[in-house]
């Protein structure tokens, strides 16, 4: 399985930006798909993630802001950012796993099973 991404950019603060992340595997639909960020000197933090059944869940700093959806005839996973500040400056990458078993500690340095190669996305004030 690879995870394809792509969206990542230089906006000023207030900007938006379209992360996509494409999945080489029929069975995207089995997989719980998740978005997490790392910046320079930072712990990881989970973004947002859709489940299996379509649900999605968001972190604290992106509720309100930040959309999470899928197309599954495309296999692809999007994360749409809006009203972005310079606090999200980071390298977002996308993940993909048979479950959240991983999710909770994510910032203690847990996989998923299958990530991406990351995209750097950077908001100046």
């Amino acid at each position: 399985v690879q995870l394809v991404e792509s969206g990542g950019g230089s906006v000023q603060s207030g900007g938006s930006l379209r992360l996509s992340c494409s999945v080489s595997e029929y069975k995207y639909s089995r997989y719980v798909m998740c978005r997490f960020r790392h910046a320079p000197g930072n712990e990881r933090e989970g973004v947002a993630s859709i489940d299996t059944d379509g649900k999605a869940y968001y972190g604290d700093s992106g509720k309100g802001r930040f959309t999470i959806t899928q197309e599954h005839e495309k296999n692809t996973l999007y994360l749409q950012m809006n009203n972005l500040t310079p606090e999200d400056t980071a390298k977002y990458s996308c993940a993909a796993n048979a479950t959240y078993s991983w999710w909770p500690n994510l910032h203690q340095g847990a996989v998923p099973r299958f990530q991406g190669q990351g995209t750097q996305v950077n908001v100046s004030s």
